[in-house]
């Protein structure tokens, strides 16, 4: 954490609030300061609220956004989980902010939802913040996420719940469970919802990831489960203004290597001007 977060010049909590979108809620949180937007995406199993670190990281000379994506954490789910979706929803938020064009930070699938959100709509995006965001994901075959449907999206107690998922994933979203008015407890997910999103970023997105060539950064990890080495040199080469950064941890590189990860972004940023 920098010196001027530590001292208190970041708001100690974010401010949620939510955007109606044709009677379907999303939600976010503005985790508030004098700086300039920063838009963060996050990826599947996850929230906007992952993002609490990166925003103490950058603050106070960038104000995170991090919305909830539709399905995820306090905003409702959608009809249908594809990446048009994803993007109008973001398209929608910045719309609603009066932002644009701000630097797009995202986490895997929603590292994905921000190149190609530039790649529709460059006028939004000034600058990409890339963390384990593949270019091309193989299609077909069992999800990865498949193990998800073995939970139950509800149940009538929080414990109940958290011994359901067992002792990684309840330590992965247990602070993240949500109460319902009627006193049971669910997931900061569906299941179904997550399985069927995730199968859904599946496909070659070169065309997409070499659209734009607004500033970029690419953070990859070099532990298991991570973008694949070769893939992410080829990601860097291929596409101008776009600089590569390894750190020694996982596909969360956030969670995994916080100090190093923000350390990055901010001299990243810093180069925008």
């Amino acid at each position: 954490m920098n010196d001027a977060t530590a001292a208190g010049a970041v708001p100690a909590g974010p401010v949620r609030a939510e955007l109606d979108l044709a009677g379907r809620r999303l939600s976010y949180l503005d985790f508030g300061g004098p700086g300039r937007p920063l838009l963060a995406l996050h990826g599947h199993l996850s929230e906007g609220g992952s993002f609490a670190g990166v925003a103490g990281e950058l603050g106070p000379q960038w104000r995170v956004i991090a919305p909830d994506l539709r399905g995820h954490g306090d905003s409702e789910r959608a009809p249908e989980y594809t990446r048009e979706g994803y993007i109008a929803d973001v398209v929608a938020l910045l719309e609603h902010l009066g932002l644009g064009p701000v630097p797009v930070l995202g986490h895997s699938g929603g590292a994905i939802t921000g190149y190609q959100l530039a790649a529709r709509h460059p006028e939004l995006v000034s600058a990409l913040v890339n963390e384990e965001g593949a270019a091309s994901l193989p299609a077909g075959g069992p999800s990865p996420l498949s193990f998800v449907l073995n939970f139950p999206y509800t149940a009538p107690g929080r414990e109940e719940l958290l011994a359901a998922l067992g002792p990684v994933i309840g330590r992965m979203v247990g602070a993240n469970l949500r109460e319902l008015p009627d006193g049971g407890w669910r997931l900061p997910f569906h299941p179904q919802d997550t399985v069927d999103s995730e199968e859904l970023v599946h496909g070659d997105h070169w065309a997409e990831w070499l659209a734009t060539d607004c500033p970029a950064l690419l953070v990859a990890g070099n532990r298991p489960p991570c973008l694949d080495g070769d893939l992410a040199k080829a990601m860097v080469e291929r596409r101008p203004n776009t600089r590569l950064v390894v750190l020694d941890t996982d596909h969360f590189a956030h969670d995994g290597d916080p100090a190093g990860f923000g350390r990055a972004v901010r001299e990243f940023l810093a180069t925008l001007g």
